[in-house]
């Protein structure tokens, strides 16, 4: 059964990654949808996650909550680091650059191989928790890949990297969810991690990608998307 999930995480990721590529014509439209979706999976997925692990494990709630910071402030600083250094460069006058892409592309892809994880500890617990959790995966995988796709092609990469960088985000749920049949992740590790990419989600989502989308020119319909995208992961959270 969890193979079977695990393959699901990987179609649904892949299509999404695609949909990226299709409608890259309409990308302002979908870095809208995208910055919706990840402010409500840190709203609607992450956060009420912390919150349970914290009553769960009587944990010092300020441990994630700083990790969320740390989390922000890293993708912060690394971002601004990397357009400093390119800020001479003609070709990058507009900011854009591959390896801000590429960056924010691989903390996606290692949030993707952790989702594989979630998986294969809830099978470690019941099926039917396994199960629970791989829907919910099942689920946002689509929007991972799609965040992905838009975060590569906005910052410029090319088609054949953009492509690299979805099929490995594709995989890896799957990894994720095979290596948990050699090791067990402990509840404080999963606070900080939480905290962390909670932080790096709101970055590239309210900082990145929301301010991108109204670059060239603001419409309702952005906004709208923007609505859509929270509202989508609102409606996987009360699927599951």
């Amino acid at each position: 059964m969890i193979f079977i999930a695990a393959l699901l995480t990987f179609v649904s990721t892949l299509l999404g990654g695609l949909a990226s590529i299709r409608f890259r014509n309409r990308l302002q439209l979908i870095l809208g949808f995208t910055a919706g979706v990840l402010v409500g999976v840190v709203a609607l997925e992450i956060l009420p996650e912390i919150m349970h692990l914290v009553q769960k494990t009587n944990a010092d709630p300020r441990q994630p909550m700083l990790a969320l910071v740390a989390g922000f402030l890293f993708f912060h600083v690394v971002e601004k680091s990397i357009a400093i250094h390119h800020s001479g460069e003609g070709s990058y006058e507009e900011h854009k650059h591959p390896a801000i892409g590429l960056m924010s592309a691989l903390g996606l892809t290692f949030h993707s191989f952790l989702d594989g994880v979630a998986i294969g500890l809830g099978f470690q617990i019941s099926t039917a928790d396994g199960l629970l959790i791989a829907v919910a995966v099942i689920g946002h995988d689509f929007s991972d890949g799609l965040n992905t796709g838009s975060l590569m092609l906005v910052h410029k990469n090319s088609l054949r990297w953009t492509l690299a960088l979805i099929l490995a985000d594709a995989a890896a749920p799957v990894l994720g969810a095979l290596s948990t049949l050699f090791f067990t992740l402990p509840d404080q590790a999963v606070l900080l991690y939480l905290g962390f990419f909670a932080g790096f989600l709101l970055y590239v989502g309210i900082a990145d990608i929301l301010i991108e989308a109204h670059q060239e020119h603001s419409s309702l319909k952005t906004v709208a998307m923007t609505v859509a995208g929270v509202a989508f992961i609102f409606l996987v959270t009360l699927a599951v």
